[in-house]
């Protein structure tokens, strides 16, 4: 038997659906689960596997009701496939505008296996069906506007499929009798095997995505604050240091700011330690709505903020320590005050460490004149 017959690549395609299905369930099972989608494409090969037993295997009753069932599981796959998409960047699923679609297309299949038998037709319909599906793929994955090489991945396999299955539809239409899918003809084992590749390139767009976000979060949690979601100490001062550099190579300006909360200790003896995470987070959303795109925000530590203001002096940089202040003082039940101390960089000799030690320094003279004030260094 040639190696490459119809039912050699049909069970090419099974074995690749288990094994990744296989990755996709354990990773269903293991991944957090805030990463949403993984169980419809788990269920996808899945479904492809056991849509290989109707093809591969001759049926033990009625063929064509046989062939239903096939054709059926495989357009249900790819349905499963868009459905985890759909999930994956956390968008709910119309339940109604898949499964009413779904449903007419198998009870079009089934009048062309029963009353009306035609191969030809149930080809056509399941062809058609599959790009539909794939173009609704295409379509959201391209409004995502995500660009990574995972989505990248996923976008030209259905690209590539769907002209695949396209030239399918056409040839079907145009040609009076279709041979049979067991035929080893030329076309039908380039048809297989695009389906089959498309099936396992698909199957791992899916693993190198949810991988890809399960790294992003990561790195999210190591450079960013858990509770307030600013950036944490030592990724606000990697910032800092790039910019220094930055400001070496390119003789540009830029300032810091140290801002620290206003008596947030009797905030938290007086209210309890629940009612101070309340006032930091207002703090922050109130701070992030006064910074401008490229300025970066860190938690230094405790109450104390750190804020890098690139390509900016200190005076270009005051009147944003008083949007600060002044969004701090809105008549909101979380308002508190804070005292910030600024400092710019004074040229080449002028090294991080002492920019850190001049901002702290006109904090802590804010606070001796009074609180609630902005001083230079």
């Amino acid at each position: 038997m040639n190696s490459l017959d119809p039912r050699s690549l049909i069970a090419m395609g099974g074995f690749m659906a288990l094994v990744m299905g296989l990755v996709l369930g354990f990773m269903r099972r293991y991944y957090p689960p805030g990463i949403l989608g993984l169980g419809y494409w788990a269920l996808a090969p899945a479904v492809w596997l056991i849509a290989t037993v109707f093809f591969a295997i001759p049926s033990p009753w009625h063929p064509e009701v046989w062939r239903w069932f096939g054709n059926g599981l495989v357009l249900l796959g790819f349905v499963l496939f868009h459905v985890g998409c759909r999930r994956f960047f956390g968008q709910r699923v119309q339940w109604r505008r898949i499964v009413v679609p779904f449903a007419l297309v198998m009870l079009s299949l089934a009048w062309f296996a029963g009353p009306d038998p035609s191969y030809r037709m149930r080809v056509a319909i399941v062809t058609a069906a599959i790009a539909v599906a794939h173009t609704s793929t295409l379509v959201f994955l391209w409004q995502r506007g995500n660009r990574n090489f995972p989505v990248r991945m996923v976008q030209v396999t259905l690209a590539l499929h769907l002209c695949v299955l396209l030239v399918r539809l056409q040839s079907v239409l145009s040609v009076p009798e279709v041979g049979n899918l067991m035929e080893a003809s030329t076309l039908q084992t380039f048809y297989l095997g695009a389906y089959v590749l498309a099936v396992l390139l698909l199957s791992i767009g899916a693993v190198l995505m949810a991988t890809d976000r399960v790294r992003t979060e990561l790195e999210h949690m190591a450079t960013h604050d858990v509770l307030t979601g600013t950036l944490n100490r030592r990724a606000i001062l990697g910032f800092c240091e790039d910019e220094h550099e930055r400001s070496l190579r390119y003789k540009q300006p830029f300032s810091l700011m140290m801002i620290d909360l206003d008596h947030f200790k009797a905030v938290n003896d007086t209210h309890g330690h629940q009612h101070g995470d309340q006032v930091l987070v207002h703090f922050v959303e109130c701070t992030r709505a006064a910074l401008r795109r490229a300025d970066r925000f860190g938690r230094y530590g405790g109450e104390e903020f750190l804020v890098l203001l690139p390509n900016t002096t200190t005076d270009a940089a005051l009147p944003v320590a008083e949007r600060i202040r002044a969004a701090l003082s809105t008549g909101h039940a979380l308002d508190c005050t804070a005292s910030i101390g600024l400092t710019h960089w004074r040229g080449p000799e002028d090294t991080l460490d002492a920019m850190l030690g001049r901002a702290d320094a006109a904090l802590y003279r804010a606070k001796a004149q009074g609180r609630n004030k902005t001083c230079t260094a």
